[in-house]
C-alpha cells in the first residue's frame, strides 16, 4: 500500500488519504462501504454525492469504458483519487443484454421492478428444458488523478441462472432473479456477508486490492 500512496501526486493527496467513490447508487454504496471496511484500507472513501458531484454521462460501449469515464469525472471535479464501477447483468441468449444498460433496461433508470419484469418477458421465448444462463459483471477502475494514463482495472464475473419469477427480499437490481444452483438460493436471499464474499463486486474488489498491494 505504501508504494501506491507515494505514486499519488502530492497536490492531489490529502492527509487523510481520501478517495472519492464515483457512485450515488445506495445499494452499491452500502456494498462498497462494507467491503472496503473489511479490507482495512488506509483511506477514507467519500461517495461523490457528499461532494456535490453529479453522475457522469456514461457514453462508453463497454463496462471498462464506462468505469473509467466515471472515475475520471469524479476525480476531475474533486481533485482526489477516484474509484468507480460499472456493473450489470449479461444474458448470452439475449446477446449479453441488458449489459451496460442494466440499470435502465426498461427505459427508466433505476426502476428495479420494471427492469426485472422486462427481463422475464424478453426471456419467455427462450425457456425450455435447460436453465437460462446469466452472469453479473463488475468492472472497477481506479485513477490516481483525472488524467491518469494507467488506470487500475479489476473485473469480477458471477455465474448463475435467470429465474422466471423473483425470489428473496434482499439485494437490489436483478438479485431476485439470479439463481445460484450450488446454494439453492437467489442473490436476493443471501446475507450481505455471504453475497460480498462471492459476488462479482466482491471478486472485483479483491482483484483491485491485490493490484494495489503490488
Amino acid at each position: 500500500m505504501s508504494a501506491f500512496h507515494t505514486s499519488i501526486p502530492t497536490s492531489q493527496a490529502q492527509s487523510n488519504n481520501q478517495w472519492v467513490l464515483a457512485s450515488n447508487n445506495k445499494g452499491k454504496l452500502a456494498e462498497f462501504q462494507r467491503l472496503f471496511a473489511q479490507a482495512n484500507l488506509n483511506v477514507s472513501i467519500v461517495p461523490q454525492g457528499q461532494l456535490g458531484i453529479e453522475d457522469a454521462i456514461e457514453d462508453g460501449l463497454s463496462f471498462v469504458e464506462n468505469a473509467i469515464i466515471k472515475a475520471r469525472h469524479a476525480s476531475r471535479i474533486s481533485g482526489l483519487p477516484a474509484i468507480a464501477d460499472d456493473s450489470g447483468l449479461c444474458v448470452p441468449v439475449l446477446g449479453n443484454a441488458p449489459g451496460i444498460y442494466s440499470a435502465r433496461y426498461a427505459g427508466e433508470h433505476g426502476n428495479d421492478d420494471k427492469n426485472n419484469a422486462k427481463l422475464v418477458t424478453d426471456l419467455q421465448s427462450f425457456r425450455g428444458e435447460q436453465p437460462i444462463q446469466g452472469m453479473f459483471v463488475c468492472v472497477l477502475a481506479m485513477v490516481r488523478h483525472a488524467d491518469d494514463s494507467l488506470p487500475i482495472i479489476a473485473q469480477g464475473l458471477w455465474q448463475g441462472e435467470i429465474l422466471e419469477a423473483p425470489h428473496g427480499d434482499g439485494g437490489f437490481g436483478y438479485d431476485p432473479l439470479f439463481w445460484l444452483p450450488d446454494l439453492e438460493a437467489t442473490a436476493a436471499s443471501l446475507s450481505a456477508a455471504d453475497k460480498n464474499r462471492i459476488s462479482h463486486r466482491g471478486q472485483a474488489i479483491k482483484q483491485l486490492l491485490a493490484q494495489l498491494a503490488l
